[in-house]
Protein backbone atom coordinates (compact mmCIF):
# COMPACT_ATOMS: atom_id res chain seq x y z
CA UNK A 1 0.00 0.00 0.00
CA UNK A 2 1.58 3.21 -0.97
CA UNK A 3 1.13 6.53 1.41
CA UNK A 4 -0.67 9.58 -0.14
CA UNK A 5 2.52 11.86 -0.30
CA UNK A 6 0.36 15.03 -1.72
CA UNK A 7 -3.10 16.47 -1.78
CA UNK A 8 -4.83 17.01 -5.09
CA UNK A 9 -5.65 20.73 -5.60
CA UNK A 10 -8.42 22.46 -7.22
CA UNK A 11 -8.44 24.04 -10.23
CA UNK A 12 -4.53 23.51 -10.99
CA UNK A 13 -4.49 20.92 -13.41
CA UNK A 14 -2.65 22.18 -16.68
CA UNK A 15 -1.93 25.13 -14.76
CA UNK A 16 1.41 26.45 -13.67
CA UNK A 17 2.10 27.41 -10.45
CA UNK A 18 2.27 30.89 -9.35
CA UNK A 19 2.98 33.13 -6.48
CA UNK A 20 0.77 36.36 -5.15
CA UNK A 21 1.34 39.13 -7.19
CA UNK A 22 2.00 41.26 -4.34
CA UNK A 23 3.65 40.77 -0.79
CA UNK A 24 1.08 41.01 2.89
CA UNK A 25 3.17 43.93 3.77
CA UNK A 26 2.76 45.59 0.34
CA UNK A 27 0.49 48.14 1.41
CA UNK A 28 2.11 51.03 -0.60
CA UNK A 29 1.22 49.18 -3.76
CA UNK A 30 -1.85 50.21 -3.18
CA UNK A 31 -2.90 52.79 -0.89
CA UNK A 32 -6.86 53.13 -1.43
CA UNK A 33 -7.07 49.17 -1.09
CA UNK A 34 -4.78 49.45 2.06
CA UNK A 35 -6.95 52.60 3.72
CA UNK A 36 -10.43 50.58 3.20
CA UNK A 37 -8.85 47.15 4.80
CA UNK A 38 -7.23 49.65 7.60
CA UNK A 39 -10.74 51.55 8.73
CA UNK A 40 -13.19 49.64 6.73
CA UNK A 41 -12.24 46.00 6.88
CA UNK A 42 -16.25 44.30 6.60
CA UNK A 43 -16.42 46.34 3.44
CA UNK A 44 -12.83 44.87 1.57
CA UNK A 45 -13.64 41.68 3.14
CA UNK A 46 -17.44 41.78 0.96
CA UNK A 47 -15.33 43.41 -1.62
CA UNK A 48 -13.23 40.11 -2.19
CA UNK A 49 -16.64 38.05 -1.54
CA UNK A 50 -18.68 39.75 -4.45
CA UNK A 51 -15.04 40.03 -6.98
CA UNK A 52 -14.95 35.89 -5.78
CA UNK A 53 -18.85 35.05 -6.52
CA UNK A 54 -19.57 34.41 -2.78
CA UNK A 55 -21.14 35.33 0.15
CA UNK A 56 -20.48 38.65 2.21
CA UNK A 57 -19.46 36.81 5.31
CA UNK A 58 -17.24 34.47 3.78
CA UNK A 59 -14.88 37.54 2.39
CA UNK A 60 -12.07 37.60 5.39
CA UNK A 61 -12.41 33.62 5.95
CA UNK A 62 -9.31 31.12 5.73
CA UNK A 63 -11.47 29.24 3.30
CA UNK A 64 -11.79 32.34 0.77
CA UNK A 65 -8.10 32.87 1.07
CA UNK A 66 -7.07 29.04 0.53
CA UNK A 67 -9.99 29.09 -2.14
CA UNK A 68 -8.10 31.83 -4.10
CA UNK A 69 -4.84 30.22 -3.88
CA UNK A 70 -5.84 27.08 -5.11
CA UNK A 71 -7.36 28.31 -7.62
CA UNK A 72 -4.31 30.58 -9.33
CA UNK A 73 -2.13 27.82 -7.70
CA UNK A 74 -0.20 29.97 -5.30
CA UNK A 75 2.04 27.55 -3.12
CA UNK A 76 0.69 27.84 0.83
CA UNK A 77 -1.44 25.64 3.26
CA UNK A 78 -4.41 25.97 4.92
CA UNK A 79 -2.59 26.58 8.20
CA UNK A 80 -0.16 29.49 6.96
CA UNK A 81 -3.72 30.88 5.76
CA UNK A 82 -5.06 30.61 9.17
CA UNK A 83 -2.11 32.02 10.52
CA UNK A 84 -1.93 34.91 8.15
CA UNK A 85 -5.63 35.95 8.64
CA UNK A 86 -4.62 35.31 12.26
CA UNK A 87 -1.88 37.31 13.06
CA UNK A 88 -2.68 40.09 10.12
CA UNK A 89 -5.97 39.87 9.13
CA UNK A 90 -6.09 43.69 7.61
CA UNK A 91 -2.93 43.11 5.78
CA UNK A 92 -3.54 39.66 4.50
CA UNK A 93 -7.28 40.97 3.13
CA UNK A 94 -5.49 43.57 1.42
CA UNK A 95 -3.11 41.41 0.04
CA UNK A 96 -6.37 39.68 -1.59
CA UNK A 97 -7.85 42.57 -2.71
CA UNK A 98 -4.55 43.47 -4.69
CA UNK A 99 -3.97 40.36 -6.44
CA UNK A 100 -7.91 40.51 -7.44
CA UNK A 101 -7.26 43.68 -8.87
CA UNK A 102 -4.06 42.81 -10.75
CA UNK A 103 -4.93 39.80 -11.93
CA UNK A 104 -8.24 41.95 -13.46
CA UNK A 105 -5.43 44.30 -14.82
CA UNK A 106 -4.28 40.89 -16.51
CA UNK A 107 -7.51 39.45 -17.79
CA UNK A 108 -6.34 36.29 -15.61
CA UNK A 109 -9.01 37.06 -12.64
Amino acid sequence: MNPVVSQPGYGTGGMMTSDWQSGVFDCCDDLGICLCGTFFPLCLSCQIASDMNECCLCGASVAMRTLYRTRYGIPGSICSDFLWLGCFPQCTLCQLKRDIEKRKAMNSF
